[in-house]
This record gives structure tokens, sequence and C-alpha cells, in this order.
């Protein structure tokens, strides 16, 4: 199972592995508060992605599809891996934005979806 969480929630033993998916550590957030298992920054989108987004939801149907290109791209194929190896485990993908609705953990959890059901 694998499920999106907000890096500043409470780490809680549902969690199960803790894997933050941004490319910056998050803001005001200790390595001992976090409770992060492991850090895939590869799996974030790419800064120039990021910055366009700027978290406006009306852009949100193409940030999914942009960063789905970027997912295919060879820089983020060892970060799937790593990703894919979690299988049979309870895995959190954690993210630093406010918006819980429209962030790349969300949209990467589509993108993991839509991979699973074509093979």
């Amino acid at each position: 199972m694998i499920r999106a969480k907000r890096v500043y929630d409470k780490p809680e033993k549902e969690d199960g592995r803790r894997i933050l998916v941004d490319r910056m550590w998050p803001r005001g957030l200790s390595k001992e508060s976090a409770g992060i298992d492991l850090w895939l920054k590869d799996l974030a989108p790419s800064p120039g992605l990021r910055k366009w987004f700027g978290h406006r939801p009306e852009r949100w149907p193409e940030f999914k599809s942009r960063y789905a290109g970027e997912l295919e791209g060879e820089e983020a194929a060892p970060a799937l891996d790593e990703l894919r190896a979690q299988k049979g485990k309870t895995v959190t993908l954690l993210f630093a934005a406010r918006d819980r609705e429209h962030n790349n953990a969300l949209a990467l959890l589509e993108y993991l979806a839509r991979k699973t059901k074509s093979k």
C-alpha cells in the first residue's frame, strides 16, 4: 500500500516506510523529528517544472502530464526502482507543499497506479 502525507504531519506507526519525494529538504524540519526513512530527490519534479506549476490548481492537469514525462526519463529510473523494491510494504510518500490536493506526491501516486494497471 502506498499513500501520501504531508511531511509536517506527525509520523505514525501506520505510515510504514516514510519516503520524502521532494527535491529540497522541508523548511524548519530537523532530520530527527521528520522520521524519514529514505529521501528520493530524483522522484521530485525538476526545478523548472516545479516553478512553472507554482501550486496553481488550474495547471494541475498539465503539471501531472509533464511530471509523468519526467518520470519516464533516465534520471528518475533508479529512484523508481528503489520505490518498486518496497512492493508489499506500507509506504508513505512525503511532501512539503501546503496544498494537500495538488502536489507531486499525489501526482506520483497517480503515475504509479497507471503504470501498475498497464502491466
